[in-house]
């Protein structure tokens, strides 16, 4: 039975040497997409480690969010709000 199936085989093995499979232009593709997106990754996190440690360098910003969540909590009125308000804008 081994033998059969060897001698149908022919000489090229599993492979008689015919054009090559369909499917090889997956490969490369495949390949391509794989590297894109390992690229994109990379560029995402670059990017978005970027922009955090940006918002933390802008302490005027911070200042103005504490101030408009005391406001918006009713700790502060507003009156005292436009005030410390434009003392941050002459700060800047």
């Amino acid at each position: 039975m081994l033998t059969t199936l060897i001698t149908q085989l022919g000489p090229g093995g599993w492979h008689d040497g015919g054009d090559a499979p369909a499917y090889w232009p997956v490969f490369p593709i495949a390949i391509g997409l794989f590297w894109l997106a390992v690229l994109g990754a990379a560029f995402y996190l670059i990017r978005r480690r970027m922009t955090g440690t940006a918002a933390v360098a802008d302490p005027m910003g911070k200042a103005r969010s504490v101030l408009a969540e005391r406001f918006a909590r009713g700790e502060i009125d507003e009156d005292e709000y436009l005030r410390r308000a434009a003392t941050l804008r002459n700060g800047d």
